[in-house]
């Protein structure tokens, strides 16, 4: 399902706008298409249905509350929705459902409790937009943790200015009105981080509402093009702190029961679907315990899709198959080879409709198209590392800190300016004697340690461990980087330990920033809905009054989901070193992949076009050509930024 809305006080061009709006993403919703207006106001809504729920047209959206109040149109699932209904129908005996769908439990609940209490009351992905009609005014909607985009801002002068809202971008730019001037400080910030966080957006004026937020917009003030009120109904932070206060007064065991009963709990809503639905496979630890508990609760073999590569370094596919094996699952996998991999790149830009470099996104994509043969409903183990300190980067930095500390600050800046004036051959000599750590054991990790050095907290440590590019506005010009969650709106976590800092700054960045929009641009673009379980917000709150120790122990990440894992697939399955969902981009880029990269990064066409600095482009491509670096992201967030403007030029 996918929606788009628009206000404007030139009625004139609402429906021809409207149908090409809805067409340009018929991938989110490829079965029917329908728009409403009210003339009015100037609002206009579209949507695109994937049917999920009651396949029937009962379902189809835009949908008008019972009363006529209310219109809605709506993205996601609400997995609590079946509760909701006897709670309305315990308030209203007389009620009478038109569809099954959740989509009309949510506008019912709405007319009945309220935006924020039913907020409060559901549990689900959604991003969605009402329209009042009796306090005329315009609420849009986004999940606590960001499953699912929302795009808004306004575009447009005087009498033909308008309010633009959509799932995607690629819906707003279809708007006649549209500018699309790039945002030269947001090609900044995907340097640093690979991504564009929220709110930003590549595009001037346009803009992300934030997890866990709403915005309201009344139609006076749409009338004067003013900006909306933005108000927060759930806050992570607020999450993690209070649970990290009350810490559960269980033993282990207790808790690992109580951890699996929820979980249990989570999947199994999650599995309600009136379509195929199947999961997502790697092999880790945190799909391998979806894909459990799914089959626990299924009376027949679950659907499930792996890819694999031929190079052993990036290849999990035959752990996945042994593990599927082991708890008889109707598994699909396929390989496939890099010709086939790399045809995906020039896909890239439209999939994301803004630059995006997360390569992960190349199998991520591959895999939906594997499984929309089958399914149109996958649910995956994301959030896993996040929740419960699954990645090991969160104790190479913490070690990082340790070692630090022990240097004065003072000293340290001293060492850091000296390093930096090395030559390129001397840097690379030095570097060669650092220690390895674990994931920071790369020449670009090592690189960072340098401007690490001069780290005041864990928290600013994390910040330069964490980027790409560590001085990105050198890179692009008349550039300055806007304040995020990570510099000036960087929250306080007080009691919270080292693992804890970083788990809860991940939470609020690149969860929802790089790693949803990876499973959510990939999935849909294959007219897939992908279901994360880690993410019910129950979960979540419930997961940070679990103690410390039994996430991290030992050495070992995620402690207790591997207890829990361990009653369902034996340890000499799942027990290995961390791999992730990557490609030999090295190899590719240096051999059959070079010329495109040539192409993208000639110096006068970096010249010409005007955003980058070419002469240091040129001199970190060239190096890495050489082999003199090795640092793969830093150009790879300028490759996906060059490929992304060729296609939207």
């Amino acid at each position: 399902m996918v929606f788009q809305v628009f206000y404007s006080k030139n009625s004139s061009t609402f429906n021809n706008v409207i149908l090409k709006m809805n067409s340009s993403l018929s991938h989110r919703g490829p079965e029917r298409s329908k728009v409403w207006q009210d003339k009015n106001s100037g609002i206009i809504f579209g949507h695109q249905r994937l049917s999920i729920l009651d396949l029937t047209k009962a379902g189809d959206q835009p949908m008008i509350s019972h009363s006529g109040r209310f219109i809605i149109t709506y993205n996601g699932e609400i997995y609590n929705h079946l509760e909701i209904r006897k709670e309305i129908e315990g308030i209203k005996s007389n009620i009478k459902w038109k569809s099954g769908t959740d989509t009309e439990t949510l506008l019912e609940a709405i007319e009945f409790f309220g935006i924020r209490e039913t907020l409060n009351k559901t549990v689900g992905m959604f991003a969605f937009a009402i329209w009042d009609k009796k306090n005329r005014t315009l609420t849009l909607v986004r999940d606590r943790m960001g499953e699912k985009p929302l795009y808004y801002g306004w575009q447009g002068k005087g009498v033909n200015k308008v309010f633009l809202f959509g799932s995607e971008l690629k819906a707003l730019k279809t708007h006649p009105e549209f500018r699309g001037e790039i945002n030269r400080d947001a090609i900044a910030l995907q340097l640093r981080h690979n991504y564009i966080p929220d709110p930003y957006s590549i595009y001037k004026n346009i803009y992300k509402l934030l997890p866990g937020h709403y915005l309201q917009l009344k139609e006076s003030d749409l009338k004067k093009g003013l900006l909306p009120k933005i108000v927060s109904y759930w806050s992570l932070i607020k999450s993690a702190i209070d649970g990290n206060k009350n810490q559960l007064a269980l033993d282990g065991l207790e808790i690992q029961n109580d951890l699996e009963e929820k979980l249990k709990l989570s999947v199994k809503q999650q599995m309600i679907s009136d379509v195929p639905t199947g999961a997502f496979l790697s092999g880790g630890i945190d799909s391998s315990t979806i894909v459990s508990l799914m089959q626990s609760q299924s009376n027949k073999p679950i659907k499930t899709f792996t890819i694999g590569f031929s190079k052993d370094d990036f290849n999990e596919a035959r752990y996945a198959k042994k593990i599927a094996k082991h708890l008889g699952t109707d598994h699909t996998e396929l390989y496939f080879s890099p010709k086939t991999a790399m045809e995906v790149i020039p896909k890239l830009p439209n999939i994301h409709d803004e630059p995006f470099s997360d390569n992960s996104q190349i199998p991520s994509f591959l895999l939906s198209q594997l499984a929309k043969k089958k399914i149109k409903v996958s649910l995956s183990g994301d959030g896993g590392d996040e929740l419960f300190c699954g990645y090991n980067r969160y104790n190479s930095t913490n070690n990082w800190s340790n070692k630090f500390n022990m240097i004065p600050r003072s000293v340290r800046k001293v060492l850091a300016n000296g390093i930096r004036s090395l030559s390129q051959d001397n840097l690379n000599m030095l570097l060669n004697l650092l220690p390895n750590l674990n994931e920071y054991a790369s020449q670009g990790y090592k690189i960072k340690s340098i401007n690490a050095l001069e780290a005041k907290t864990l928290s600013d440590l994390y910040y330069v461990l964490s980027s790409h590019w560590q001085n990105p506005t050198d890179a692009v010009r008349r550039s300055k980087e806007p304040g995020t969650f990570l510099t000036k709106f960087r929250p306080k976590l007080p009691n919270l330990n080292n693992h804890q800092i970083m788990m809860a700054l991940d939470q609020i960045t690149y969860l929802p920033n790089d790693i949803l929009v990876k499973v959510d641009r990939t999935s849909m673009a294959s007219s897939i809905e992908t279901r994360v379980p880690f993410l019910d917000h129950r979960l979540i709150e419930y997961s940070w009054k679990i103690p410390y120790s039994l996430k991290f122990r030992n050495g070992k990440t995620k402690w207790i989901l591997r207890k829990i894992l361990k009653n369902y697939v034996p340890e000499d399955l799942t027990e290995r070193p961390k791999m992730g969902f990557g490609i030999p981009l090295n190899d590719w880029l240096r051999g059959p992949l070079r010329e495109w990269a040539e192409n993208l990064l000639n110096e006068k066409k970096l010249s010409d076009e005007g955003f980058f600095n070419p002469k240091l482009i040129r001199e970190k491509w060239e190096d890495y050509i050489s082999n003199k670096n090795k640092l793969l992201y830093d150009l790879w967030n300028v490759l996906m930024f060059q490929a992304w403007r060729d296609e939207n030029n």
